[in-house]
């Protein structure tokens, strides 16, 4: 080994370099099921097995580390060169590989097994290149407490300033810079052992990494492009989410984690049918609450109503209300909706907001993306639905949108079924929209609902009257059927609206 550095600072830098790689080791895994549920949705399930694999190849590879007898410091070199190509690269790969390849699981599989197995050799290799600087208790104690933290520093840093502020691209080559700069600080330390040519192996991964992280964005967009049928004209990756603008000829569309929220040719019919008729039905409008709806334009059709008083828009995302504000193209979309003085914008989680609510709304609109998984699925809970109820006029109504009953049955009358287990009259109705399909939604109040009773205005675009009665017709094949009711114990909504999409699409 090499003389030219003192025992306590090799011991030092080493340890630094344990810490180093514990954060880029879990930032990898977080990436993987991040993009994964970016790509294919259900986030529980592709987070699951995510680390779930991760963490079995990283147990293969400390078994593997048994063989490396030899030459231990090149290995570990050797090892960190490997890691910062294969992680600097993954996010590209998994989104190439899904663009373009269309055939994802294989090399999400693949990437996870190797990057999981080099990552897993690692801290075997560290305790014994330190094993004669402490005893094996203390070594085994001191890589594993710097291996911890680092996990903890990771799980804080990946969601609060590397997704927002870099994307998920930019940063898979930014912690392969992290896992080089552990490789170079490590042939300095063994640079008399190991030599002055792995200077140019250092250097061409360098120029490597640095020119993906400087094209990041272009590629980002390059493959985002491939995914959606028109061009990207907005994209950003919120803490929250991952918001998409497309447009072509003056027509729009906006993707929350590459799920469509609306197209701007027939949006109109959706939102028209998920306020008017809970509009129409509370004989009072002085308070207004939409929970969601940061497009704005839930938000335009309540403002139809000239006895309106205040709007109270709660929508975690303060991005999303942002951009549908101040962007000129799409605040034409709401007609400058959020301009008005009635309004008032809440970012904050509708739970949190509605726990401390002490104010009672005529009418409750929530323009919720569709509950696919347990962040969202508490939104349209038992427990959830009560506390709306407590924030009710005596003669309030509040409406949700509540998926397909054609392709997730099961997950609609379950919506219908959690509402109408609260105690409240409750109507479950639905409506054709090209970009969704048949479309439905379920209204509730203290008082029966009867459609036939309700008159549209004449300015919407789509509703009328004979529109509105037909609503409330099921077919025989997406009548009612019998479903649970959805609770926080068991999320039974999410089984549902898996089983739904599943049928139509496996």
């Amino acid at each position: 080994m090499s003389t030219s550095i003192d025992s306590k600072s090799k011991e030092v830098a080493l340890l630094f370099g344990t810490f180093l790689i514990a954060i880029s080791g879990l930032v990898y895994q977080l990436l993987e099921g991040t993009l994964s549920s970016y790509l294919l949705g259900d986030s529980i399930y592709h987070f699951s097995l995510v680390i779930g694999l991760f963490m079995s190849s990283m147990g293969i590879g400390a078994w593997l580390s048994r063989f490396i007898e030899n030459h231990l410091e090149r290995a570990f070199v050797q090892l960190q060169l490997s890691i910062a190509l294969l992680g600097g690269f993954s996010a590209f790969i998994l989104f190439f590989a899904f663009a373009y390849i269309n055939n994802y699981d294989p090399f999400l599989y693949l990437v996870t097994v190797f990057l999981g197995s080099m990552l897993g050799i690692e801290i075997p290799l560290i305790i014994r290149i330190l094993k004669e600087s402490f005893s094996l208790k203390t070594n085994i104690s001191n890589v594993f407490t710097v291996d911890y933290i680092g996990a903890l520093f990771a799980s804080l840093l990946f969601p609060l300033v590397l997704v927002p502020q870099l994307g998920l691209m930019q940063t898979s080559f930014l912690f392969g810079l992290l896992n080089l700069f552990v490789a170079t600080m490590s042939w300095y330390i063994f640079r008399e052992l190991l030599g002055k040519k792995y200077i140019l192996y250092l250097l061409t991964v360098f120029v490597i990494l640095v020119l993906g992280f400087w094209q990041s964005s272009k590629l980002t967009t390059l493959l985002e492009n491939k995914l959606y049928k028109n061009n990207i004209i907005y994209a950003t990756q919120t803490p929250y989410q991952k918001i998409v603008i497309t447009g072509n000829n003056g027509r729009f569309q906006c993707y929350i984690n590459g799920a469509i929220q609306f197209d701007s040719i027939d949006e109109h019919r959706y939102h028209e049918s998920l306020v008017h008729p809970a509009m129409l039905h509370s004989p009072k409008h002085e308070n207004i609450l939409i929970i969601g709806g940061g497009d704005g334009m839930a938000l335009r059709e309540v403002l139809k109503y000239d006895d309106v008083e205040n709007i109270t828009l709660v929508d975690l995302d303060p991005m999303m209300t942002k951009i549908f504000k101040e962007n000129k193209t799409l605040s034409k979309l709401n007609d400058n909706a959020y301009e008005s003085s009635k309004v008032t914008v809440i970012n904050q989680d509708a739970w949190k907001f509605m726990e401390t609510s002490q104010t009672l709304y005529d009418v409750i609109i929530l323009d919720l993306p569709d509950p696919n998984n347990i962040s969202l699925s508490r939104l349209y809970s038992q427990v959830f639905y009560k506390i709306l109820a407590t924030n009710l006029s005596r003669s309030g109504v509040m409406v949700t949108q509540a998926s397909s009953p054609m392709f997730t049955p099961k997950a609609f009358w379950s919506i219908k079924e959690t509402m109408a287990s609260t105690g409240l009259e409750t109507k479950g109705y639905h409506t054709y929209v090209p970009s969704f399909g048949e479309w439905g939604f379920v209204m509730a109040s203290k008082f029966p609902i009867h459609f036939e009773k309700y008159t549209p205005r004449d300015d919407l675009k789509y509703l009328n009257k004979d529109v509105l009665t037909r609503m409330e017709i099921f077919e025989k094949d997406i009548a009612q059927v019998e479903v649970e009711p959805n609770k926080l114990s068991n999320h039974k909504l999410i089984e549902y609206y898996n089983e739904g999409w599943d049928v139509w699409y496996e």
